[in-house]
């Protein structure tokens, strides 16, 4: 069994006058690594942990903690607690085993993202070498329909994409505006993930923290964008970050609706997606092609476009 030290790490003691100095950087390039991601140390060593945040115009003074190794040779295992990455693989070791011991990094790492990041016991233990079988739910079945559309004194004839469940396509009385939180508390979220808008209503994405998109996918793609999937423009915010500390006038990104079609989105930052971090509007949650179903078809993924 690993036993794991979470990298809220104290200051360590200065290093002895013969202990060797380990950069380690995290979170590079936006990625969800440590590198390098295992080193081999002897006691008294000093790790250095320098924290690269995913913000622009940011190129030095990043922080820095240290890491004295104790005495002893057992190995010493690390995660990072943000919300979703240990399960997307970023984890750290010092004096892992090599492969193909049963305790080296590589297996601590595919342990890691076999347990989604979370705390197992030793019942989940058990459940987890149970092989989960998922089914991708069949593609949406939808056609072209015709309606009349009478609003005030107004009439008139539209042709719409309709979806079995989906509403009629009828704009709403008075246009309402959707306001949807992306990364609220610093996690990988939309808040709420999935709602109903009418045609004439607006969508606004409110960016909270870090850097991350609203991005249109489609149901049997969720982490690759519309055009990429089906050929069809879709809309991207393209990466919006805040800043730490931003309590105010944060950026926006707005949507008209003009369909009652579903619409699918992700996350375009780097494992995001695979994380879950996807909305639908107007999904329709009578039939399998729902929000739930979605984001579970989104997490068996391997990669974002």
């Amino acid at each position: 069994m690993y036993t794991s030290t979470i990298l809220a790490i104290t200051l360590a003691a200065l290093p002895t006058s013969y202990a060797a100095t380990w950069d380690v950087s995290v979170g590079a390039n936006g990625l969800f690594v440590y590198n390098p991601p295992s080193v081999k140390a002897s006691p008294g060593d000093i790790v250095n942990f320098t924290f690269i945040p995913v913000a622009p115009n940011v190129t030095d003074n990043f922080p820095t903690r240290q890491f004295q190794v104790p005495e002893g040779t057992a190995p010493l295992w690390f995660y990072c607690k943000q919300v979703n990455h240990c399960g997307m693989g970023m984890v750290f070791a010092i004096n892992a085993p090599d492969d193909p011991s049963p305790k080296s990094f590589q297996a601590f790492q595919k342990l890691a993202i076999m347990r989604n990041g979370t705390a197992a016991s030793s019942s989940s233990a058990a459940a987890s070498s149970t092989a989960i079988t998922f089914t991708t739910p069949p593609p949406p079945v939808w056609h072209s329909a015709t309606a009349t559309v009478t609003q005030g004194s107004s009439t008139w004839t539209t042709t719409y994409t309709s979806y079995e469940g989906s509403p009629p396509p009828t704009p709403a009385p008075v246009p309402m505006e959707h306001t949807i939180l992306v990364g609220e508390n610093g996690g990988l979220t939309y808040d709420p993930p999935s709602i109903s808008a009418s045609i004439g209503d607006t969508v606004i994405f409110e960016f909270r923290a870090k850097n991350h998109t609203a991005t249109q996918s489609n149901f049997l793609n969720p982490c690759q964008d519309l055009q990429s999937s089906t050929g069809t423009i879709g809309f991207n915010s393209g990466f919006l970050s805040v800043s730490n500390g931003t309590v105010s006038n944060f950026p926006q990104f707005r949507v008209k609706i003009n369909d009652t079609a579903p619409i699918w989105g992700y996350c375009g930052q780097t494992g995001h997606c695979t994380a879950g971090m996807v909305f639908a509007i107007n999904a329709v949650e009578s039939g399998p092609n729902n929000f739930a179903a979605f984001q579970a078809l989104a997490k068996q993924t391997q990669s974002n476009a």
